[in-house]
């Protein structure tokens, strides 16, 4: 008889389906998995130490280049960290504009999870589907901020501008005549906030529309019903959160346990899963996207009635607004003043978390006093569940990995910061 060795093969880091830069050595059996070991440190960008060299306002910025699709969401539990130390109160408008974001973001993390898991699972049409809402929402982060992508938008104390009174429009061009471009422009005549209320009317038609290629697709649920198993005991022993955890049964949500801005006004729920497979967790992140979709059109309803300040009237730890800055000395100071020196945070230590698309994302901050964070470690959801990758793919085939990868909702960003 031949002499049958287990044999070690790398997957990634340079494989589509790694979602960055993972490096996993697996040792198979053939083409069963009998260990996995993900290798990170290959991204590596020393984000926590390069916001230690910068005052408070300028690493907002590197919030978004943790996670590159949940931009807003990394950049709230670092504002309202340094809000928890200041002590500063948040103006009600900000509240329900940094909510409305956050929900917009969280759909903006689901559709490209779901369209990449699809992909690299086997399904094409998904992938084209959910760029097509990707797109409109992007379209609200750059009226909102300039980008598409990096927003920088949130503030200390607020966020940095209004919701614009318009749309950008497009504009008749080679590819698009006259009669294209009006029918582009349809939804684009009103506010930013009747762009979005025209968005979320027809958004659940478009989830359907993702349950029919997929939920009941036999070749969907024999890639993902009873791959990557996680019991409720485990998933809470395993540091799992987000849709992680829910899809393993338990009802964990800070947006409803530890409510922050104005969630416990939110009328929502939380879906919860049986199983805790792959299945399940698609399940969980569908059903999230129809319960977003509630919570943003709540936001907009309460926002088109209500006016109001968007930052707060603090200007050690807010710039005064062009006008005043332009024609008032004292003004002029303070904003040369925070731009230069930024503001000093009163010593102490917090920890700030919120409901982030993956899970739970949090801010440990330490301040010495100084303008600039003394230490900053960030609680990233994805590296906890990388690290049960191992445990979820034992005795599993080799393609199995992939929709593992998928179902963790991976981003190499905030694992390998």
């Amino acid at each position: 008889m031949a002499e049958i060795r287990n044999y070690t093969m790398n997957f990634g880091p340079q494989h589509p389906a790694a979602h960055g830069v993972l490096r996993l050595v697996l040792e198979m059996d053939g083409e069963v998995i009998e260990r996995a070991d993900p290798h990170i440190g290959l991204l590596h960008r020393a984000t926590e130490k390069l916001v230690e060299t910068k005052i408070y306002s300028q690493s907002i910025g590197y919030m978004d280049r943790l996670d590159y699709v949940s931009m807003m969401c990394n950049e709230h539990a670092y504002v309202s960290a340094i809000e928890k130390l200041l002590e500063i109160d948040v103006p009600l408008r900000a509240q329900y504009i940094r909510v409305l974001f956050d929900e917009i973001t969280r759909i903006l993390n689901h559709l490209l999870w779901l369209g990449t898991h699809a992909l690299d699972v086997g399904a094409m049409s998904i992938f084209l589907y959910c760029f097509r809402e990707r797109e409109e929402l992007m379209d609200c982060y750059e009226a909102v901020s300039g980008a598409r992508l990096h927003a920088t938008y949130y503030r200390v104390g607020g966020v940095n501008r209004d919701l614009p009174d318009s749309m950008p429009k497009y504009e008749k061009s080679k590819w698009h005549n006259a009669k294209e471009v009006a029918k582009l422009n349809e939804n684009r005549q009103g506010t930013l906030l009747d762009f979005i209320w025209d968005f979320t009317e027809r958004f659940p038609g478009r989830v359907d529309e993702y349950e029919t290629l997929l939920t009941d697709n036999r070749i969907w649920k024999q890639r993902t019903v009873g791959i990557g198993v996680v019991s409720q005991e485990r998933a809470l022993q395993l540091g799992f959160t987000g849709p992680m955890l829910r899809g393993s049964g338990i009802a964990w949500d800070l947006r409803k346990k530890q409510p922050y801005e104005i969630y416990d006004r939110m009328d929502f729920d939380i879906p919860i899963g049986t199983n805790g497979d792959c299945y399940d967790r698609y399940l969980v992140r569908i059903e999230e996207m129809r319960q977003s979709n509630r919570i943003i059109r709540q936001c907009v309803e309460w926002l088109k009635k209500n006016d109001g300040e968007i930052i707060a009237d603090n200007h050690k730890v807010a710039p005064p607004d062009r006008v005043s800055m332009k024609d008032d000395m004292e003004s002029l100071i303070h904003h040369f003043k925070f731009f230069t020196e930024g503001f000093c945070v009163p010593k102490g230590e917090v920890y700030s978390c919120i409901e982030h698309p993956k899970g739970e994302f949090g801010v440990y901050l330490v301040s010495d006093g100084a303008n600039k964070p003394y230490r900053l470690k960030i609680r990233p959801p994805g590296f906890a569940h990388l690290s049960a990758l191992d445990e979820m793919s034992r005795g599993h085939m080799l393609a199995d990995v992939v929709a593992i990868i998928g179902t963790q909702d991976i981003v190499f960003g905030e694992i390998d910061r």
